[in-house]
């Protein structure tokens, strides 16, 4: 894989939005989800890339935190915004309209388009029944509670069972 694109809410967190009055207030992530994609995806040359429909000073900080430059916010198209970057950074081949090189992971029916863009997809074990349908790779683990890690030790495993 080139590249590996995550969704925020319900995959990198737990899909809870804690709000307090003055908006948003924290977000939980896993600290294993965090090593997996800091350590383990540069040692095999997998770009990082977050594309989420909702916008968040949070999400900012944590992807600095643990290396993903490529962050794209208010994206409700993430299909389209995948065609863009795909574009401007030269990520991979389309054959029959599913990028080769990019794995996509998302747990809601917003992340559909774009799943149907990548060739390798997967989700947390708690993802909408759609999702899991269209999904190579079904997590034991909830959104925010290791899926991710857990995603990635299975592409560099080179999709072995989970």
């Amino acid at each position: 894989m080139n590249a590996v694109v995550f969704d925020v809410d319900g995959t990198l967190t737990d899909g809870k939005i804690y709000m307090g009055t003055e908006g948003e207030v924290i977000k939980v992530f896993d600290v294993k989800d965090g090593c997996g994609i800091h350590d383990l995806m540069p040692a095999y040359d997998m770009i990082p890339i977050v594309i989420t429909a909702r916008q968040s000073k949070i999400v900012e900080n944590r992807c600095r935190e643990i290396g993903i430059a490529h962050i794209y916010q208010g994206c409700r198209d993430k299909a389209q915004k995948l065609d863009d970057i795909v574009s401007e950074l030269q990520l991979s081949e389309c054959e029959d309209g599913v990028y080769t090189d990019i794995a996509y992971m998302g747990d809601d029916i917003i992340d559909l388009p774009i799943m149907k863009k990548c060739k390798i997809t997967g989700c947390p074990a708690d993802a909408v029944a759609e999702v899991k349908a269209c999904a190579d790779f079904i997590s034991t683990k909830r959104g925010g509670d290791g899926a991710v890690r857990e995603f990635i030790d299975w592409l560099i495993s080179g999709f072995s069972s989970p």
